[in-house]
């Protein structure tokens, strides 16, 4: 019923910017938080940042400053510019965002995009 497919990822060398993009379809009605999560070889998926529908964000302390999270709500659609990365950058970020669908009635859950790598070379 829904689908988030993302796009932007690559390699990069440190210093250098990419900007990922997730985009959500299908039966939505509303969508509350989108957000970055990423997953480095032999480590546990953690939270890069987060978009609330209203406005707020929050991000992990290691990427403040560098990464920034907007979205389109029209277009169902979240970004991630990165700026200055780093090699500890390096991983594969999905997209997760909180849907409420209506399928005859509304049902709310978290779904995810298939991940896109970023690699950064030092």
């Amino acid at each position: 019923q829904v689908q988030l497919v993302e796009s932007g990822g690559g390699l990069v060398q440190a210093g250098g910017s990419l900007r990922l993009s997730c985009a959500a379809s299908g039966r939505i009605f509303s969508i509350n938080a989108m957000g970055w999560y990423r997953q480095a070889p032999g480590q546990q998926r953690e939270l890069v940042a987060t978009a609330i529908r209203g406005g707020s964000t929050t991000y992990a302390d290691s990427v403040k400053g560098r990464f920034t999270i907007s979205r389109d709500n029209t277009n169902y659609t979240v970004y991630l510019q990165m700026n200055s990365l780093k090699p500890e950058d390096t991983a594969v970020y999905y997209c997760n965002a909180h849907i409420t669908v209506n399928s005859g009635r509304y049902d709310t859950a978290a779904y995810w995009g298939q991940g896109t790598q970023v690699t950064v070379s030092s």
